[in-house]
């Protein structure tokens, strides 16, 4: 996924990075934080440099160190200061040891005094061998720090550097990145609010092998719910498609036909209209309260209009078919229209070909298929797929919108502040 070089301008985030081996992945994480806009200063403990030195960190960031040996009273370059400069403390990776002397209340070293000194809501990626992160004690430590101000990006499965395959890996940097935007970027309106989108060109068996389909990307539906997980949304993706990097906390239903389609997405909305239950404070019952924040549904799916009309078991032959095949087709579910839109906002997307009469067009589905907005795109042949850039006007029953063109992220970003005002 394209990802706008200003997305997190003005930022300001603080990456503390403890003794790991995975203290390497930090490089990358300080490059896609400058890249989008960021300015980022690293502070390390002495047990860090042993993998990662800090000059390759001042030359990543731009900004000097702050570890043992550069630390100033007479600037900011202090463990009171730059905790007071930041709007995000980000430690990654975080050690097991790291984790125990947080939830205690332990500031031995630079890193731990800014966590200490830090009275925001800190960020923490763990990375540990297994049995040092399934420890009943750095278990207990992490439900301390999870009801002290700190949020944790999930680690992952696989081989680690003790050549042992299991829980304690580093997450992505990419997906350490995505949750550190969803922090900085989320706004009251989108958070936790239940969203529904859909995307991709459905898939309709044929036999076993052969499937009808469009060049549909699934790249829109993909940035449009990446964009909700920035704003604090919590978000089902029902797509046929899906775009690499997309963030590991957005909730995904994978699906192929268009009655699939139907099925999980009439499941979503009957649970998106129940609300979502919210608690303020684990260790305060009372403050446990259901959020009645009215749901979205962007309906951004190619679905057939046509499907086979006997889909066939195994693979038909050639010999069978013979020189010519006449595919009975029949018409398809309108997705669009079956669905119960009571209670909740309704956007369509439509994709058109023909420019004199597109935005008559579009605008008949405020009507005739009872949705509150249709998102219109102008297609110039099929290379207009798959692309990273798009362009929509937004219609609503006050008038038109044009959204100019830029890549698909910041678009949808742009699209979900015309959605405020439904």
């Amino acid at each position: 996924m394209r990802v706008p070089e200003t997305l997190l301008k003005g930022k300001k985030i603080l990456l503390g990075i403890t003794g790991s081996i995975s203290a390497y992945k930090s490089a990358e994480i300080v490059r896609l934080f400058v890249k989008t806009g960021a300015d980022v200063r690293v502070v390390m403990s002495e047990a860090a440099k042993k993998f990662i030195t800090p000059l390759t960190l001042e030359a990543l960031s731009h900004n000097k160190v702050l570890d043992e040996t550069s630390e100033s009273w007479a600037d900011d370059n202090n463990h009171i200061n730059i905790t007071q400069w930041a709007d995000l403390y980000l430690i990654a990776p975080c050690s097991a040891h790291t984790i125990a002397k947080l939830a205690n209340g332990l500031a031995d070293n630079l890193l731990t005094q800014c966590a200490l000194a830090d009275p925001k809501l800190k960020l923490l990626a763990p990375a540990a061998n297994t049995h040092m992160l399934h420890n009943p004690i750095t278990q207990a430590s992490l439900k301390m720090l999870k009801i002290a101000n700190y949020e944790f990006v999930e680690t992952q499965t696989k081989e680690l550097a003790c050549q042992t395959t299991g829980d304690g890996a580093l997450a992505d940097p990419i997906n350490i990145f995505w949750h550190a935007s969803r922090l900085l970027l989320q706004e009251e309106f989108w958070k936790d609010r239940r969203v529904i989108v859909t995307g991709g060109g459905t898939i309709e068996k044929i036999d076993d092998v052969r499937y009808l389909s469009n060049f549909s990307s699934g790249k829109m539906a993909s940035s449009l719910a990446t964009a909700l997980y920035l704003k604090g949304a919590d978000i089902n993706l029902i797509a046929t498609r899906f775009e690499d990097d997309i963030a590991k906390d957005i909730h995904i239903i994978d699906v192929e036909d268009s009655a699939e389609m139907f099925e999980y997405l009439s499941d979503s909305i009957r649970i998106a209209k129940k609300g979502v239950m919210s608690k303020a404070s684990l260790m305060d019952t009372d403050q446990i309260h259901l959020i009645q924040k009215e749901p979205f549904v962007f309906m951004a799916a190619a679905v057939s209009d046509y499907i086979p009309a006997f889909a066939q078991e195994g693979k038909l032959k050639k010999s069978d078919i013979g020189d010519s095949w006449d595919l009975p087709l029949k018409k398809n579910m309108d997705i669009l229209s079956s669905i119960n839109k009571d209670g909740i906002k309704t956007i369509a997307f439509k994709a058109e070909m023909d420019s004199e009469n597109a935005l008559h067009n579009a605008a008949l589905l405020i009507d005739t298929k009872e949705v509150d907005a249709v998102c219109l795109n102008l297609l110039q042949n099929s290379q207009s797929f798959g692309t990273n850039d798009n362009q929509i006007d937004f219609i609503t029953a006050k008038g038109i919108r044009p959204l100019e063109k830029t890549d698909k992220l910041t678009l949808s970003l742009k699209l979900l502040d015309e959605a405020k005002e439904l």
